[in-house]
């Protein structure tokens, strides 16, 4: 089950774990260099809450907390 908020349609993204090798200039090496780059996701916050629309029903939905957070959703 992809976890896809339904209000503001937040979803994971792709971005990569990048591994580095030497010392920083700033700390008297001759500097850092990438030696390999690995692939990973970025999942929001994202919880099942009961959520009353705006019909009254209530409903359970896939929300992510910056949305409750900001009070995008009422909670049932």
């Amino acid at each position: 089950m992809a976890r896809i908020c339904a209000i503001t349609g937040k979803r994971p993204t792709t971005g990569s774990i990048i591994h580095r090798k030497g010392q920083a200039k700033k700390s008297g090496g001759i500097g850092t260099h990438v030696t390999k780059t690995t692939k990973r996701k970025f999942r929001p916050n994202v919880q099942r809450v009961k959520v009353r629309l705006a019909s009254g029903q209530i409903k359970r939905m896939w929300v992510s907390v910056k949305a409750i957070k900001a009070g995008l959703v009422e909670k049932a």
